[in-house]
């Protein structure tokens, strides 16, 4: 039987977001339906709100989560019911041709669930990355639950779902930062910081935080940054260069996702190193490089979809190391909230007050 739940929707675009009454239809074949118990604000969630993203408004807005598993539909059988899972958006299909390369983590056709959830009057919600999880339960494809400890703090392992993962997989996956490398890392939010803990666990001998926002700046030497640079006071390409004796640095990651600040990781590389693009531009950005520096320089320049990470590796790793001790997906909490609060956390979000507010249900 269908259920009844409270959850954060936005009704158009740059409209305020309200909690309504959803939806939520039984797992059919392939799906499952998930109790959420934390998920993350994140800055997708405000470009969907925005409009940045489509126009396919209401959207149920939040993606980046964890739960447990309530039921299932026909056919699912990685997860059952009990299973404490971290919500992705990118369930591979296993029989593409990039995962039949074994590339899954490029997979060009992954699914969400095929049934809506709806509003009390019948209108259907577009589930944010196909997730929806600002609120008490949502309805997803089985392959978008990935089961982890269950002893890990929601909280915490709902990060994983979006920006940390992102960045993490930015600077290991995509970037291939490698022992004794220089990083520079252009953008410190949420995602731009969790590219300084990525690097810095790959065995990056110095990280290279730029912002703004000497707040930010803070946050992530807080994070293993060793050194940074405030680009609104300084240009970020010439001490780049300086810190890493006229070179620059052996991978950029762009946290940003703006052609400005893409312009200065691409001039901030060394000699055939690598430009990573993670920060998510907006439709209407364009680009411009001259083709002649584009070819002399040589090296890389790379998108990063999600860390290109595959989860059923990715997460219980990092989640494993951090229940070792070894990275803190906790210092990127920095405060919890409820549902009625995600207005409030999208303003905090735009003054730069917070690396993460995490809804708690």
């Amino acid at each position: 039987m269908a259920q009844q739940v409270r959850g954060v929707v936005a009704p158009g675009k740059n409209e305020p977001v309200r909690v309504e009454t959803v939806i939520v239809p039984d797992p059919g074949p392939g799906e499952a339906v998930v109790r959420v118990q934390a998920c993350g604000v994140c800055h997708t969630d405000l470009h969907y709100k925005q409009g940045g993203i489509n126009d396919d408004f209401p959207f149920l807005l939040g993606h980046e989560a964890a739960g447990v598993v309530e039921s299932v539909g026909p056919d699912v059988t990685d997860v059952a019911p009990g299973d404490f899972v971290i919500l992705n958006w990118r369930a591979v299909c296993g029989k593409c041709r990039a995962c039949r390369r074994g590339r899954p983590w490029y997979c060009f056709d992954t699914h969400n669930a095929t049934q809506k959830m709806t509003l009390e009057d019948g209108t259907e919600l577009a589930a944010a990355l196909g997730i929806g999880a600002f609120a008490e339960k949502t309805l997803v494809a089985a392959g978008q639950c990935t089961k982890v400890d269950p002893s890990v703090a929601p909280a915490v392992a709902g990060l994983l779902g979006c920006g940390v993962m992102a960045g993490i997989g930015a600077a290991i996956n995509t970037g291939q930062v490698g022992r004794g490398d220089t990083v520079a890392v252009i953008g410190c939010g949420g995602v731009g910081d969790a590219a300084v803990v990525g690097s810095r666990l790959a065995g990056a001998a110095r990280v290279i935080a730029v912002d703004i926002d000497d707040r930010k700046l803070e946050t992530a030497r807080s994070m293993g940054a060793t050194h940074t640079v405030n680009s609104r006071t300084t240009d970020p390409v010439e001490a780049i260069r300086e810190l890493t004796g006229g070179f620059g640095a052996d991978v950029v990651i762009e946290a940003v996702g703006h052609p400005e600040t893409y312009r200065q990781a691409f001039y901030a590389r060394d000699l055939a190193g690598t430009v990573v693009l993670v920060g998510v531009p907006t439709p209407e950005m364009k680009l411009e490089l001259p083709l002649l520096d584009v070819f002399g320089r040589g090296g890389a320049l790379k998108s990063s979809w999600y860390g290109d990470c595959l989860p059923s590796r990715d997460f219980p790793m990092l989640i494993d190391l951090h229940q070792q001790g070894r990275i803190d997906l906790g210092a990127f909490v920095t405060e919890t909230i409820g549902l009625d609060d995600v207005e409030k956390a999208f303003a905090r979000m735009h003054e730069g007050d917070v690396l993460r507010s995490v809804v708690v249900l």
